[in-house]
Order: structure tokens, then C-alpha cells, then sequence
């Protein structure tokens, strides 16, 4: 009797067809199983200008009052709860795709900021933050002169 070890890789087991297969049977015995994309809150897009990082997340449906917004170190959070305002029964929906609950969304910041100056706006479902960066991170021009 051989005391080898084998390692067992069950996707060289499987042929495509019976891999789609299996697939196919997950998301119709569990509906959005294999397709069901998980909600980490908002999109978010995140770039610099020379001066400030400028943050913007879509959370259509909320109030401005609805959303909280933190800073701690370099970690940047956005934090709100999107409400269903209507009561209907689970087998009465034909479609439910809309997400409801609590979302917290942390994003690591590019550089510095200084966290007391921000700003925050909100207009048609979009939240725009301008966080000026911290002094000592911006760029610095030194004259330079001839003798």
C-alpha cells in the first residue's frame, strides 16, 4: 500500500459543461445564489486635484440628513440606510431588485486631508465632499535664482 499524498483539485474533475451545469442548478434552487452581487453601499469615485481629494458617492433615494460621514487617520467612511417607505408582501413582487438595509462604505484615502475644512454637498441622489489635503502634503514650488 502507497502512503503518497494526492491533491485533490475538484475543477480538473468537472467538464465545462458539467461546471455550467451546476451553475445553472445553484441559481434556480437558490434565486441570485451564484448571481446575487453583493452591496457594499454606494459607487464612489475618488480622484485629486492639486489642492483637495474630491469624493463622490451615488445614493439616489436618501436625504442628506440620512448620511453620515466620518474620518479617522486616513480611512474615509460613509455610512446610511436606504428605507422601504412601502409594505408588500414577499409573494406578491414580480421583480425585487432595489436594495433596503444599512450600508457602510470605507474607502482609504490617497493622502492627507484636513478632516475640519471638508465640505459636503448633495444634489439629485449624488454626495460630493471636497476634503482639502493636509498643508504639509502639498507641493511646495522653490524659486530658484541665478548669481
Amino acid at each position: 500500500m502507497s502512503d503518497s499524498v494526492v491533491r485533490w483539485e475538484p475543477l480538473r474533475e468537472l467538464t465545462l459543461r458539467e461546471a455550467v451545469s451546476r451553475l445553472f442548478e445553484e441559481s434556480l434552487i437558490r434565486p441570485g445564489g451564484a448571481f446575487q452581487p453583493i452591496f457594499e453601499g454606494p459607487s464612489v469615485d475618488m480622484y485629486q486635484t492639486k489642492d483637495d481629494v474630491i469624493v463622490k458617492a451615488t445614493v439616489p433615494g436618501l436625504k442628506p440628513e440620512d448620511i453620515d460621514v466620518s474620518i479617522t487617520g486616513d480611512t474615509l467612511t460613509i455610512k446610511g440606510e436606504f428605507k422601504d417607505s412601502e409594505k408588500v408582501e414577499q409573494d406578491q413582487y414580480v421583480y425585487h431588485e432595489r436594495r433596503f438595509g444599512q450600508f457602510c462604505r470605507q474607502m482609504t484615502l490617497p493622502t492627507r486631508v484636513t478632516a475640519d475644512k471638508a465640505k459636503a454637498e448633495f444634489e439629485h441622489g449624488v454626495l460630493t465632499l471636497k476634503l482639502p489635503k493636509a498643508e504639509e502634503v502639498k507641493p511646495k514650488t522653490i524659486t530658484v535664482r541665478a548669481r
